[in-house]
Order: C-alpha cells, then sequence, then structure tokens
C-alpha cells in the first residue's frame, strides 16, 4: 500500500493576514514535500482551491517546483477541479511536471468540494455533473493520443490539433476522486481509472458499497481487477502519541470546520464531536503512530483492500511547520513500516 499526504496548503496566518506570509508557506510547503520524499513516503498530492485560506490554486505549479526538489515520491493533484478547468491546457500543464519530476506526475480529477472556482471561470453551476463527463471524455483523449479528434457540446471541437509536450508516462495517470455519489463510482469503474475516495466523515465501511459498486462497474467494462484500484483521503495527523496528536491538531481542524459551518450553517464544531470522529471507528487518521497504523488497516479490511491511503495535513494556519514535519516523519517511518508489513508492501 501507498502511504502519503494530502495539502490544500493553507496560508500561514489567522483571517485578518491571510497573504502576508505566502512566500514563507510556499518554502515551507517544499521543505515538507523534499522531507516526504527523503523519508520514504510514496506520494504528495496537492489540492486545488480558490478561497483566501488556501494557496493552491494553480496544483501544478506548486507540484512542478517540487519536482525539481525530490527525487522519486509520486506528485499529484488532490483534486483538480476539472469542471472549471480546461482539460486541453491541465494535460499540457502535467506533461511537463511529468517532464520535470522523470516521470512521476499523476492527476486526480473530480468535481470540488467547494464552488468558487465555477463563477471565477465563467462556468454555469447547472451544468456541473455534464461538465466533469465532457471535459474527462477530452482529457483522456489528450492523454491518448497528441493528435486530439474530438466534439462536444461546451467547448470548440478538436480535428486533429497537437497538445504538446507528451509526458514520460504512457499515459499519464488519471485518477477519480469521489466522495458519496454513486455516478462517480460506477463512472470510474466503467472507464477502468483508479479511484480516489474522500472520507472526511462518519465511518469508512460504509463506503463499501459504493466501492462495491465501482469495481463491479469495472468488471462489467471488461477491466482487470488490478487496474480497479482503491485509494482513501482522510484528514489526519500524526505525533508521538495520540493526546499530543488530538491537541495539536485540534485548533486547526476546529478553526477550519467551524467556518466552513457558518458558511453551510452547519452548528459550530466542539472538541466531543472531534474525539469521537477520531476514535476506532470514526473518518479521521488522528493520533500516534500505531493507532494511526491501525485505523488505516481496518479502512483497508472494511473497503476490500487499498492501494493507497493520503492523509490531508494543511500546515500553516494554527498547524506550524515543524509539527507537519514531525507528523511526515513520523508517517514514514513509523506508520508505513506497519501497514506495509501487514499489506504486502507498496502497491500502485
Amino acid at each position: 500500500m501507498q502511504i502519503g499526504i494530502d495539502s490544500f496548503v493553507t496560508s500561514g496566518l489567522p483571517q485578518t493576514r491571510w497573504g502576508e506570509s505566502d512566500p514563507q508557506r510556499v518554502a515551507d510547503l517544499l521543505d515538507e514535500i523534499a522531507l516526504a520524499d527523503e523519508a520514504g513516503l510514496d506520494v504528495y498530492a496537492i489540492g486545488e482551491h480558490h478561497r483566501p485560506e488556501f494557496i493552491a490554486s494553480a496544483p501544478a505549479v506548486l507540484l512542478a517546483a517540487a519536482a525539481a526538489r525530490t527525487k522519486r515520491i509520486r506528485l499529484g493533484s488532490a483534486v483538480n477541479v476539472l469542471t472549471s478547468d480546461d482539460p486541453i491546457r491541465l494535460f499540457q500543464q502535467f506533461a511537463t511536471a511529468d517532464l520535470i519530476s522523470g516521470g512521476r506526475a499523476e492527476i486526480i480529477v473530480g468535481r470540488g468540494s467547494f464552488i468558487e472556482s465555477y463563477p471565477l471561470f465563467g462556468v454555469d453551476l447547472r451544468d456541473y455533473d455534464r461538465l466533469f463527463v465532457e471535459k474527462l471524455d477530452l482529457l483522456l483523449k489528450a492523454r491518448e493520443s497528441a493528435n486530439v479528434h474530438w466534439t462536444g457540446t461546451h467547448r470548440a471541437p478538436l480535428s486533429g490539433e497537437g497538445v504538446y509536450p507528451r509526458p514520460v508516462q504512457q499515459p499519464l495517470p488519471v485518477r477519480i476522486g469521489a466522495g458519496g455519489t454513486p455516478a462517480s463510482f460506477e463512472r470510474a469503474g466503467r472507464l477502468g481509472l483508479p479511484l480516489s475516495v474522500a472520507i472526511i466523515g462518519g465511518e469508512a465501511r460504509r463506503f463499501r458499497p459504493l466501492v462495491d459498486l465501482y469495481r463491479e462497474a469495472g468488471s462489467k467494462a471488461g477491466h482487470a481487477p488490478d487496474q480497479l484500484s482503491v485509494g482513501m483521503h482522510s484528514i489526519g495527523f500524526v505525533a508521538d502519541t495520540t493526546q499530543i496528536a488530538a491537541d495539536t491538531f485540534w485548533p486547526s481542524y476546529q478553526d477550519t470546520f467551524s467556518r466552513i459551518g457558518r458558511e453551510r450553517g452547519w452548528p459550530p464544531t466542539n472538541r466531543a464531536q472531534f474525539d469521537a470522529a477520531r476514535g476506532p471507528t470514526g473518518a479521521l487518521l488522528v493520533g500516534g503512530p500505531e493507532t494511526v497504523a491501525e485505523k488505516i488497516l481496518r479502512a483497508h479490511q472494511n473497503l476490500g483492500g487499498l492501494s493507497r491511503v493520503t492523509l490531508a495535513v494543511n500546515g500553516g494556519n494554527l498547524l506550524p511547520h515543524e509539527q507537519v514535519m514531525r507528523c511526515i516523519e513520523l508517517l514514514a517511518t513509523r506508520v508505513a513500516p506497519i501497514v506495509r508489513k501487514e499489506t504486502g508492501g507498496a502497491a500502485g
């Protein structure tokens, strides 16, 4: 099983001063990715967001910078909001990152958990699903051939125009990021694309019917079982002990979810809810190394086998750089060896 980190690259200061420390936050991010590479993690992924508290509106740029400083770690998006992006430009950006990294880039595409990119890029939210389906088709056409023949309804057709540069990897890996929509799981299976399941609440075992749907759809479409790999993305943080992890991570978690909750009409997040979510069956991978490893292995069993688990660890706001660095070190040297021993090593 592959073990790694996801980040949305939270800005370094509270809202009243967001932006002032962004250069240092980017420098810290690149140090974090370099440590993840040196310590032996398998993947580092950056998610696209267009909000004042996040810096990662252009994941491919940050990943390309990281590619120049690393040697072996895979570098991906988590996710790119394909619905509001141009698939050709997205492919070119990640093909370039793949060249810089020597064949370590990958794209995870989804429809996004926030909607800021839709008005920003002039996309009608009512076309949410239709745009994703059409743009995913074009993205896959671009990775299949340098000369693209394609016709859709939301973009001008292509009649053999060239898409360059071409990546080192043939094909450039594309994964589908999914939350809880059955159609997303079925589509990923039918297309034979690897799946990344975002589990940020509830219990991992409750996603088993959706994962089974993905595998059944893939099998019916004629895809081999080893092509239908499932990864899990969950919020997490590792410290020397479970109590230290909980006390360290709670302020950042509370700040993030209270802010989102105010926007979406949720009640305030409290410590009791947080503690329950980091319990044995909860979604949060927060704890000491053995606790987090045990939860990953439980999810691996409950979901019928995982090829990858990534922890969403957002440094910066209320989670200082040195604590993120320690989390990366522990995840690589204490958690990953336990998980790999029990699951038979790394998988694609």
